[in-house]
């Protein structure tokens, strides 16, 4: 078996690459697609020789059928993802393409089948990942993302501790459960203190007013700190949309969903940690109340991915209230419109030549290969289904797909020869 896991420069995370990345005939890029609004996100993987166009399919004869396709989280060259794509296990899978040209489960990594959030993972370098496993809530375990192996463990016992032990009304605790990043030799974890104990624990159940990042040493593997973002709720969540992203600069931003115990938002952010730092900036955020207030929106809304790039960041903002249950909007309604908001002024432009498209879920809305930026659109009708490139403030359409289900991701690879 032929298998692209070299590192190659795809998107903004360049790890170098290969003797001659630039061979046409070395790259795939691979799409791949969810058939079917379900826990188990079912959904098809199709290699292409060449960047896609006009109207595609993604279902063919060379295509992958399996499960866990409602977005992933690749790196570099890798196209790893958080739920195994023959069984939906939680864990760490990385697909590969073969010698015939379909994607194959290469290696996976099984973590607690029980807890949302097992395989929540982060990659420092080619030898060195953390990920979370619910069979040991308060302990963050390494791995090497080459040989995809566990490597150890981080015991944050006592970093969890250091508040609300004696909290009749906390059930659960955990550390990054949701929310892992690497940032100037800084591993960035998510505390939660969590009022239920049951299969969504963790979950739209925040104990506390503040959301807790501990903060720890990747040199030492040492706990350093705890800092909060203030007065929100529900940092990040339990898919491969990892809902954060690093500007040009260097400067993290990270999205919390809000304090209401349905999801709908309410408090929901972005803020910023900036690239020199290790605190939360206190004179920076983005604060969708304010945002629902000024565009006269009644009702909650709340942020649901970041892109961020050249000092712009990219993201969706719900144009009405939103709500919950089998007959919200939340998810697959046409109620969320593209957004370009310059970081400095925080002056928000809608993106033209885009209508209202569904909530990207566990995918990204935003991603780079090539050097275009691309929108992930995907309407309830299906009309519109594919990704737009981004020129300014206005996007035009790449390629639209008309069968297998709608878009959650795309990446560009180099195959080994």
């Amino acid at each position: 078996m032929t298998a692209g896991l070299l590192f190659t420069g795809c998107t903004k995370d360049d790890n170098g690459g290969p003797d001659n990345p630039d061979n046409p005939e070395n790259q795939r890029y691979v799409l791949i697609t969810m058939s079917e609004q379900s826990l188990e996100k079912p959904g098809f993987a199709t290699a292409f020789d060449e960047f896609p166009s006009g109207d595609i399919i993604n279902n063919g004869s060379n295509s992958t059928q399996g499960f866990g396709f409602g977005g992933w989280r690749p790196y570099g060259n890798w196209l790893l993802k958080m739920f195994n794509t023959a069984t939906n296990a939680y864990g760490i899978e990385r697909l590969a393409v073969n010698s015939e040209n379909e994607i194959v489960s290469d290696k996976f990594i099984a973590a607690d089948n029980t807890t949302n959030g097992s395989g929540n993972f982060v990659i420092d370098t080619e030898t060195s990942g953390y990920y979370w496993d619910g069979a040991s809530p308060l302990k963050i375990q390494t791995f090497n993302p080459t040989t995809m192996s566990r490597t150890g463990e981080i015991d944050l016992t006592a970093a969890v501790n250091e508040r609300g032990t004696d909290e009749d009304a906390i059930h659960y605790r955990s550390v990054g459960q949701k929310f892992l990043a690497v940032k100037g030799g800084k591993l960035y974890a998510n505390i939660s203190y969590a009022t239920t104990n049951s299969t969504q624990k963790g979950f739209w159940d925040d104990f506390y007013p503040d959301v807790y990042i501990a903060v720890i040493d990747i040199a030492t593997k040492s706990y350093e700190k705890t800092i909060k973002i203030e007065d929100t709720g529900a940092i990040a969540y339990i898919n491969d949309n990892n809902m954060y992203d690093f500007d040009t600069n260097g400067d993290l931003y990270i999205v919390t969903q809000g304090t209401h115990e349905r999801g709908i938002g309410g408090k929901s952010k972005i803020v910023r940690i900036k690239a020199n730092e290790t605190d939360i900036d206190a004179s920076w955020s983005l604060d969708m109340d304010e945002i629902m207030e000024e565009n006269n929106i009644d009702g909650l809304g709340k942020f649901v991915s970041v892109f961020a790039k050249d000092g712009k960041i990219i993201t969706v903002i719900p144009k009405e209230g939103l709500t919950g249950g089998p007959n919200g909007n939340i998810n697959f309604e046409d109620v969320w419109e593209f957004y370009s908001i310059d970081i400095a002024s925080k002056e928000r432009t809608k993106i033209s030549g885009i209508p209202a498209v569904t909530n990207p879920g566990a995918a990204f809305c935003a991603i780079e290969i090539d050097d275009k930026v691309l929108l992930r659109v995907n309407t309830k009708a299906g009309d519109l289904n594919g990704y737009f490139e981004l020129n300014g403030t206005s996007a035009t359409s790449l390629f639209n797909v008309t069968a297998g289900g709608s878009v959650s991701g795309l990446h560009k690879i180099t195959l080994e020869q």
